[in-house]
């Protein structure tokens, strides 16, 4: 009895050594002798609003925040009752940490200026809830921001947020779905997964130093726009369904959340798509703070994104702070076929 005991005691043993995302922040911040802290600070800020976002999206249905909230917002989408909340949450949160000098929100028409913060030195782009008209249906949603350094001297301005993704210092998403998986990185470094832990009230390190498969036969794209995408998209996605060197075609996987969309391709490979077209000659997703922190993410995971011109979307300058472009993101060698097929 006693050797089965120990048997189910080894089987039983709990990883103690876990990483938090604040060791990892703090662990992070020691590797940089010159770091204030201001950073980590910040991040610690951006943490609670998750978590805080991630408990109402959890208990939406039962405390009444599903519906319309009767308003739409600068870029023409109708405001759930949780946009709002969220908003005003990551509002507070980087009101409250005092290094944020500057806040662009999907939300708000103009920039939100913390004059207060005279030591802020950081500019945040945020979607608080992207893929808010899935929330009813209880499909995943998330979060995507994109953190800019002040130039010294700096008390904040639009310049300081109207820089190409190259610039950005961090970015990163949290998906709110069976749990809140929150992915972040910084410039030049690795991209690292982490999931919350409900009952510790902590986000643990799960997906450490996260690597896209250099190809892989899926693509994600809402197909139901194909009637007015350009030509040589047509005839991209097309190529798709055509037997491959295997004899097989690509598998389709759209959820209609670019969040959502976006992990599973970062965690499986393939290609997410949202291509400009004739009714949005444009694109629809916005550079500062869906296209340029989602392709820092891919870039740093090994792959690639680009915009419908096949320019290297890290390098698209937003002309206002809603501005637009359309995107192919994904593995390293799908994104090469895809700018083959735009020559």
């Amino acid at each position: 009895m006693a050797s089965n005991g120990n048997k189910m005691h080894e089987s039983e043993k709990v990883n103690t050594n876990i990483v938090t995302l604040t060791r990892f922040l703090t662990e992070e911040q020691a590797k940089h002798p010159e770091a204030t802290g201001d950073f980590t600070l910040l991040c610690h800020a951006l943490q609670f609003s998750f978590k805080s976002i991630a408990y109402y999206i959890r208990r939406a249905t039962l405390v009444n925040l599903t519906g319309l909230a009767g308003s739409s917002n600068i870029t023409g989408d109708d405001q759930k009752k949780l946009d709002v909340i969220s908003n005003d949450l990551f509002i507070e949160a980087m009101r409250s940490s005092g290094k944020c000098s500057l806040l662009v929100s999907e939300e708000e028409d103009e920039i939100i200026y913390f004059r207060d913060a005279k030591d802020a030195h950081y500019a945040v782009a945020c979607d608080p809830i992207d893929g808010s008209s899935n929330l009813d249906a209880g499909v995943s949603v998330g979060t995507i921001f994109g953190i800019h350094k002040l130039p010294p001297g700096s008390k904040g301005c639009k310049e300081d947020i109207l820089k190409p993704g190259t610039e950005l210092l961090a970015a990163g998403f949290t998906m709110y779905g069976a749990s809140a998986q929150l992915v972040i990185t910084m410039r030049g470094g690795t991209v690292n997964g982490f999931t919350l832990d409900n009952g510790i009230g902590e986000f643990i390190l799960s997906h450490p130093d996260m690597r896209l498969p250099k190809s892989r036969a899926i693509y994600s794209v809402n197909e139901g726009n194909s009637l007015y995408w350009e030509d040589k998209t047509i005839g991209y996605f097309n190529s798709l369904k055509l037997a491959q060197e295997n004899g097989k075609p690509y598998s389709s996987r759209y959820i209609g959340s670019m969040v959502a969309d976006a992990y599973r391709t970062l965690l499986y490979g393939g290609i997410f798509a949202y291509p400009a077209d004739k009714k949005s000659p444009k694109g629809k997703l916005r550079i500062l703070y869906e296209c340029a922190p989602m392709a820092l993410v891919f870039e740093n995971a090994g792959g690639q994104a680009v915009d419908n011109n096949m320019k290297r979307m890290l390098e698209v300058v937003p002309e206002h702070i809603h501005d637009r472009a359309g995107i192919f993101m994904g593995s390293y060698d799908e994104v090469e076929r895809v700018k083959a097929f735009h020559k």
